[in-house]
């Protein structure tokens, strides 16, 4: 449960082949045919910030259903793919990602109701398929395809979960990527789909209880304004099954705070509803109801908003909780629902010096998933705390996913690692053993390449880990092309993970680096407090200093080095290569948070002040203008190669963000490096995005980057 609540906040914001070419194909930028930018209309337009005037020329563009963005739309994506098109080599590194990208994926299987369930994509279906089996040996039938969502495969099966007597699965859609769900009920008898329709859904998931279920939802958007309205008043609701939406039963609105979001959950047993509060992505109020009683009031737990606290599961009236609360790096305690309160807490297991990232509970006993210095380690406790064993894990990497149940013997794990595909093991958690499951039979050989953990010194002396990888035996000469990615916020942590898209950079010399910078989880909230508000510009000077240490060290140079992030990443890219367009040569900031002053004025943005802090705020507002990307580019500078991308239907950073930034770009920039805009139609933030939309997109990044590095793209056959 926590790793669910724990996501719905930060919502609140990867041997033998055709050979395609012998000697590869040089890329001569000057060639490139010169590129004219649409002309972008200026409007005289300025806010008064505590008496400091800030001009906002292209306020228009913050209107996604005018004709005139649409136009602009338009014209600057027949801009970029004209770009993209004069590239040799495009083809055939969408060629190559196609055929790596082929292969069958599995996620790791659970059992419910007495059967199982997995999602498996046969190698190029636009979204993952949803089955069903009686057991492990059984064959699988189709329960859900999501493929047939809609013709173009942009819609994606968001969330699910079944009811507890195994008649029904409640599902919710996602259309084009936005973040609205609808949410639909199927008879698991019939396989067929009700007539309920839930609608309005964000944030959220489906909770069930007897013959219905609680979701949370906001009152419908005003009609054209559904991907940028400002989302208030979060609402919990009950739906009993067979009825109209109409007659759901409001269970809970805070009608004084509009900017809250509240979720309800029920323990495994439905015998709590417990009900979390939040004000942004961390830290959460806490409430439990019990459904057995006649009350129909909940009992505050926690009240503030200051740390974050999670029911991880309940044994009767005594429940687990994971909480930060006098611990940075997260306990476990026990808790007496009779008296809930934080002083009458039990630690079951107490802190560490590493962090506690999940706890699940499987054949009666706790397994407790840490990370040290970015690595995973999963410990294995009884009921009581006692520690049992520690998992001897397949090597060092990232235990992705544990799923068990606290009656079920056996358990199933993924494990993966930048040179490691994902893997899927299933394991005996009462004796320890366990073996491959699924493998990944990805056109990729592990022991071709290796990756390594290096400590490199920000600005401020502080010690930021780092992640490279690169083909065994690559030579540091300075001259390979590499891609710096980083995310730096929201408590999230960047782990070790195989993607599929780096095969095609990494066999062609490229080096993959990943660096570790404040604002995230990696050492608990420390680390993460470290990288906020007025601490902001902790999290560039790391990732600057990252660049740094890879060009000192003879990884690479200013001219191979590429900068990518998405969303809080994508602001890392926007004020790092504002503040040091000298030091890369490429920039990627996708779906980015680049308007710092009026971020939080659309859709949920408003939840990451305590990330952010706010303009609204004479301290903060300062703050904010200082490393502001789309108010610190210097007319006549020569900024980095740039390709921002963002999609239509991105109702969580508005495609505004990235409409402002780029046209100040075009407006400001001064030398002979590209800066366009990819504007990706029918999608969103990035989840649900189709396999054909995901390969082209990275075949236009990874065109763009060989290009702008002048690289030669090879594909060697064995």
């Amino acid at each position: 449960m926590k790793i669910v609540v724990k996501i719905i906040m930060v919502l609140l914001i990867f041997s033998g082949c055709n050979e395609l070419s012998d000697q590869g194909s040089k890329a001569n930028l000057n060639t490139s045919p010169e590129i004219v930018y649409p002309e972008t209309n200026k409007v005289d337009h300025a806010d008064d910030y505590f008496g400091t005037k800030v001009n906002d020329p292209y306020r228009w563009l913050e209107d996604d259903n005018s004709e005139e963005t649409a136009a602009w739309v338009t014209e600057q994506n027949n801009v970029t793919y004209d770009y993209l098109e004069n590239i040799p080599y495009r083809e055939a590194i969408k060629e190559r990602l196609t055929s790596v990208w082929n292969y069958e994926r599995y996620s790791a299987p659970f059992r419910k109701n007495g059967k199982y369930y997995f999602f498996k994509n046969d190698g190029l279906q636009n979204q993952s398929v949803f089955y069903e089996q009686e057991n492990l040996e059984a064959n699988p039938s189709v329960l859900l395809d999501p493929n047939t969502f809609s013709e173009d495969g942009t819609s994606s099966l968001a969330m699910y979960s079944f009811s507890k007597d195994g008649k029904y699965l409640a599902y919710g859609i996602a259309e084009r990527g936005s973040d609205w769900r609808t949410g639909h009920i199927m008879r698991l008898d019939k396989k067929g789909t009700m007539t309920d329709r839930v609608e309005w859904m964000k944030f959220t998931s489906f909770s069930w209880y007897k013959d219905g279920f609680f979701y949370s939802r906001y009152n419908a958007p005003e009609e054209g304004s559904e991907y940028s309205q400002k989302n208030e008043f979060h609402q919990v609701y009950y739906h009993k099954v067979g009825t109209d939406q109409s007659e759901d039963e409001l269970i809970f609105i805070d009608r004084n705070h509009p900017e809250r979001n509240f979720y309800a959950y029920t323990t495994e047993d439905e015998r709590y509803l417990v009900l979390y509060g939040s004000e942004s992505t961390s830290g959460n109020a806490l409430f439990i109801r019990d459904l057995d009683s006649k009350e129909t009031s909940f009992t505050p737990v926690i009240e503030n908003f200051d740390n974050d606290s999670y029911v991880i599961q309940n044994f009767g009236s005594k429940l687990l909780i994971q909480t930060n609360i006098d611990a940075p790096n997260m306990r476990l305690v026990t808790v007496d629902a009779s008296n809930p309160e934080p002083e009458n807490w039990k630690d079951l297991i107490p802190e560490t010096e590493n962090v506690l990232e999940s706890v699940t509970v499987a054949d009666g006993k706790i397994i407790a998933k840490y990370i040290k210095d970015v690595k995973s380690y999963v410990r294995i406790f009884d009921l009581e705390g006692k520690h049992l064993y520690d998992l001897d894990l397949p090597g060092v990497g990232n235990v992705t996913a544990i799923k068990g149940s606290k009656e079920d013997s056996e358990a199933f794990f993924t494990f993966t690692s930048f040179t490691f595909p994902s893997t899927i093991y299933k394991w005996d958690v009462a004796g320890g053993e366990y073996d491959i499951f699924k493998s990944s039979q990805v056109d990729f050989n592990p022991e071709d390449y290796e990756s390594r953990q290096v400590f490199y010194t920000s600005s401020d002396g502080t010690k930021v880990p780092m992640f490279i990888t690169h083909k065994k035996g690559l030579e540091m000469d300075g001259n390979n092309p590499t891609y710096l990615y980083g995310y730096g916020g929201f408590n999230i942590s960047l782990k070790p993970g195989f993607k599929i898209s780096n095969i095609v950079l990494l066999e062609n010399g490229g080096i993959y680096a990943v660096a570790n910078i404040r604002g995230g989880g990696e050492y608990g909230e420390k680390w993460h407090k470290a990288g906020t508000k007025l601490q902001k510009q902790n999290v560039f000077n790391d990732f600057i200093a990252a660049a740094e240490y890879l060009i000192d060290n003879k990884y690479t140079s200013k001219e191979k080095l590429a900068i990518s992030g998405g969303s809080n990443g994508g602001l890392l890219v926007g004020a790092c290569m504002t503040q040091r367009p000298d030091l890369f040569k490429v920039a990627f900031p996708a779906v980015g948070v680049l308007d710092m002053l009026r971020y939080h004025k659309f859709t949920i943005g408003w939840a990451w002040e305590t990330d952010y802090g706010s303009s609204d705020d004479s301290t903060q507002f300062n703050n904010l203008l200082s490393y502001s990307p789309l108010h610190n580019i210097k007319e006549g500078t020569a900024y980095p190669a740039t390709m921002v991308t963002t999609a239509d239907h991105d109702d969580r950073v508005v495609p505004a963000h990235s409409f402002k930034f780029i046209s100040e770009l075009q407006s400001k920039h001064d030398g002979p490096n590209p800066v366009l805009i990819r504007i990706e139609t029918s999608a969103g933030h990035g989840a649900g995005k189709s396999t054909e939309q995901r390969i082209n997109e990275i075949a236009d990044k990874l065109s763009f980057f060989f290009y702008n590095t002048n690289e030669d793209v090879k594909y060697l056959n064995d």
